[in-house]
């Protein structure tokens, strides 16, 4: 697989469009990073780390189970775009961060300090590498 964070959001993408409740994604630290923030804007309901060699993982490395949330029967999740690919990497700088949905939306930045949304980063100081843009 050449690219697990655009994986993520298709298994993200996919599992809404038929109102899954939980979502399987193979563990990376990356991944993690992203579902904590997720969680944390409150885009899903929550998510639980499989560790290596648990059943729910259904394989030998691990995992992350994502809950998904709707509001009255709709997804909360509209829209998951990947905006830095591995063959064509994206960067911004603190003052070109992008704005999403007028600000009702976020964007996922990798910075020196870590993953975080494009509002911590500004607020940081910080640019970096444009992940993806959630709404």
């Amino acid at each position: 697989m050449t690219d697990p964070i655009a994986d993520m959001l298709t298994r993200i993408r996919n599992a809404a469009k038929v109102k899954k409740a939980e979502v399987y994604i193979p563990f990376s630290k990356i991944k993690l990073e992203i579902a904590k923030i997720l969680k944390k804007e409150g885009f899903i309901e929550g998510y639980e780390e499989l560790k290596s060699g648990d059943e729910k993982a259904g394989n030998q490395f691990g995992g992350i189970n994502l809950t998904l949330k709707y509001v009255t029967g709709e997804q909360v999740i509209t829209s998951l775009k990947r905006v830095s690919t591995p063959g064509h990497r994206i960067y911004a700088a603190k003052t070109d961060l992008p704005k999403v949905l007028n600000g009702f939306g976020i964007a996922i930045v990798s910075t020196p300090s870590g993953i975080m949304t494009n509002k911590e980063a500004r607020k940081a100081g910080l640019g970096g590498e444009v992940l993806c843009e959630v709404y």
